[in-house]
């Protein structure tokens, strides 16, 4: 089998393709999390903490020089992305958790015994009998 078509078996297999759609939408949801990190949860908690912009936070090692930028530790950008990924995490796991549930109560749920085929119930009439002759004096 050549390289080509390997490739073509392993790319077109489902779980390749599943996991391509869940890279794509993982990758937009993460969009939607930073806007409503960014534009939503973080100015309310700047506001309550003393009007403190986290994006603007940083530490000047070097200022800036003529045409050469400023050298700066942005430690704000990194404190907004960890306040993301726990946004981003703990709505996965509320995800998960749900659908865990969901698969629980799918397990529980009891289900009726099925219903004997004609051919059974002619059978067990069969074994009746014969008991019932057998167990005659």
């Amino acid at each position: 089998m050549g390289v080509i078509s390997e490739f073509k078996a392993f790319a077109v297999k489902g779980n390749v393709v599943d996991m391509a759609v869940g890279i794509i939408i993982g990758a937009a949801f993460g969009k939607i999390v930073s806007s409503f990190v960014g534009d939503v949860v973080m100015p309310p908690l700047g506001l309550l903490i003393g009007g403190v912009d986290f994006s603007d936070l940083a530490i000047t090692l070097k200022a800036a020089v003529g045409d050469a930028p400023a050298v700066v530790v942005a430690y704000g950008k990194f404190i907004q992305s960890v306040i993301d990924f726990i946004i981003v995490a703990f709505a996965i796991f509320m995800g998960v958790k749900a659908i865990n549930r969901l698969k629980r109560e799918e397990a529980v749920a009891p289900s009726a015994p099925p219903v004997p085929t004609a051919e059974e119930v002619l059978l067990s009439e069969i074994r009746d009998l014969l008991k019932a002759q057998h167990d005659r004096p």
